[in-house]
């Protein structure tokens, strides 16, 4: 299946959910499906922890001084 295609049933289940759930379903749709992506990231290699807590590099911290 075609990222448009998956990209388009997601939209249209947002939407469905936004219509008979109200905002807070929607809201709630929306930030369960960012964990999902994220997490289903993480499970096929694409992303790795050390991505989101990188330490600073030295150059930025003495630029700061």
């Amino acid at each position: 299946m075609s990222m448009a295609a998956v990209g388009l049933l997601a939209g249209m289940a947002l939407g469905i959910v936004g219509y008979f759930g109200g905002f807070g379903a929607f809201v709630l749709v929306v930030a369960l499906g960012a964990i999902g992506f994220v997490a289903g990231k993480f499970l096929d290699g694409d992303l790795e922890a050390g991505d989101f807590f990188r330490a600073r590099t030295r150059d930025r911290d003495t630029r700061r001084r």
